[in-house]
Order: structure tokens, then C-alpha cells, then sequence
């Protein structure tokens, strides 16, 4: 109960910013005051930014420490996901069920909101909010069983899966630091940004699909882990980069899979 509360919770609250921002993209404002010039501004395809400070000529002073934050869509992660089974990429005999294709086991990630302090033009530490999903193609003609009190599964002979699917969805919230170079000639910079990261999990699912069957979708907490954490780094130039990701916890619960862990790498797409 108390899961499915925190869930509700987390959930709720991240889609109705996102909703606001959606609805705030229609327009821009500027507010003013006597003391301070500040500026609420609205960048589309981006989001809601917080915390702009103009100077005399119009342009923000990227010198001065500020306030940054509010609601975007940025940092997509899509890259491939190995399975670590105590510091080795091969499945102990006690995972082998979980043989998976390489190619086809992936990650998915994206931030929705951020808050942070930019110190000056080559530095800043923001806190962000978002999803991932961890997408392993299960190799073997099997069925993890739900509602199981281990993580157990059922050899399938009555149908052959073209796709059998084992995955796992968070909301995660990273905490970012950032360095940046100076802008060059095209108004492009590098980028390094490297920090920890703690997540919830939402929901596991097995999807299948077979000739036999058709699409089938079974969702269960499969004993992934509900707390996960680990660390994040990112490289990139624009808006393009690449990351790499580590859980430091464990994928599942479950002392049969103790030790048994994911890193991921890929694409950046929307550094910001």
C-alpha cells in the first residue's frame, strides 16, 4: 500500500508540472520590479526557465551567481544496458534464465524539470527530476512469473516469442555538475557533467509477443528494486553527447540475485 501510495504520489506531481509547462508554452511574460529587473521567460521546445538576469544592454550576465530552474523536456538518454552479475558481464548459473540479447537491451531516460544554482559561466549544480526505463530482451522461451514470492519463471512450450520483454519503469532524480567551456564561433560548447542519482520504482512489466498469443502485457513489481541509486557522466559538445550510467544498487531484491546490477551507455540528445 505504502508503494503504491509513494507512486501515486510521484507520478501525480511530475505530470502536473509537466502539464504546466505545456500550458505556460502558449505565451511569454515579462515581470518587472522598481528594485530588481528579472525575467520569466519561455523557451519552446524547451520549457520554462527561472532566474534570467539582464544587464543594461539586454543580454544575460553569465558571470553572476543565480537561481536556475523550472520545467523542460531534455538530457534523452537512449543507449544499450548490460547486466554486471557480481563484477562479471557473464550470468551466474542462478541468473542464466535471464540470458538476454545484447543488442536489443536498452535504456531510456529524460528530465522534466530542474532546480539548481549556476555560480558563473563554466559551472553549475542543479537537482532534476525525470523517468528511465531498463528494457532487457529476455533470449529464452520464458515467462517470469508474477506475484511470485522470488523471482521465478515458467518455461513457455505452448508459444514462440518474437519479442519477450522484461522491464522495469522509475521516476529518478539526478543531482548534477556541471562544466562547460566558452562559447566558440558557432555558439557551441563542450560539456562535462557527472553526478549521483536516486530513483523509485513505478512498475515492472513483461510484454510478449507470439503468433500463438498475439501482444501480451503482464505488469507486477517483479522484485526490482524500489529504491535504486548509482552515478551518471556525460560528455558532449551542443546539444549532443554521450553517457554512461552505473547502479550501485542492485536490480532486484531478491537474495537469489544479490550482486546483480546494470550499467548502460548511449546518446545524449538536448544537453543543456
Amino acid at each position: 500500500m505504502k508503494h503504491l501510495i509513494l507512486k501515486a504520489v510521484l507520478v501525480s506531481g511530475l505530470t502536473f508540472l509537466a502539464a504546466g509547462a505545456l500550458k505556460a508554452q502558449e505565451e511569454t511574460k515579462e515581470v518587472k520590479d522598481s528594485v530588481k529587473r528579472k525575467k520569466f521567460e519561455i523557451n519552446y521546445g524547451v520549457g520554462i526557465t527561472i532566474g534570467e538576469k539582464k544587464d543594461s544592454t539586454g543580454k544575460v550576465d553569465q558571470n553572476k551567481g543565480r537561481f536556475i530552474g523550472g520545467i523542460t523536456f531534455t538530457r534523452l538518454d537512449i543507449g544499450f544496458t548490460k547486466l554486471v552479475d557480481n563484477g562479471s558481464f557473464s550470468l551466474s548459473p542462478v541468473n542464466d534464465f535471464l540470458d538476454y540479447k545484447p543488442w536489443k537491451t536498452s535504456t531510456v531516460s529524460f528530465d522534466v524539470l530542474q532546480i539548481g544554482y549556476r555560480f558563473n559561466n563554466h559551472f553549475k549544480v542543479y537537482l532534476a527530476g525525470g523517468f528511465d526505463w531498463t528494457l532487457i530482451r529476455l533470449d529464452r522461451n520464458i515467462t517470469i512469473k508474477k506475484d511470485a514470492p522470488i523471482l521465478d519463471y515458467d518455461v513457455t512450450t505452448d508459444a514462440t516469442f518474437s519479442k519477450n520483454r522484461f522491464s522495469a519503469s522509475y521516476v529518478h532524480f539526478p543531482l548534477n555538475f556541471e562544466f562547460r567551456t566558452k562559447e566558440n564561433d558557432h555558439g557551441k560548447r563542450f560539456r562535462f557533467i557527472i553526478g549521483p542519482e536516486v530513483a523509485f520504482l513505478l512498475d515492472g512489466k513483461v510484454k510478449q509477443i507470439s503468433p500463438e498469443k498475439g501482444k501480451v502485457k503482464v505488469n507486477d513489481d517483479y522484485h526490482f528494486t524500489p529504491f535504486r541509486y548509482g552515478g551518471t557522466v556525460r560528455i558532449g559538445y551542443g546539444g549532443l553527447g554521450l553517457f554512461a550510467k552505473y547502479s550501485a544498487s542492485d536490480l532486484f531484491d531478491t537474495d537469489a540475485q544479490k550482486g546483480l546490477k546494470t550499467m548502460s551507455f548511449g546518446l545524449t540528445f538536448g544537453l543543456n
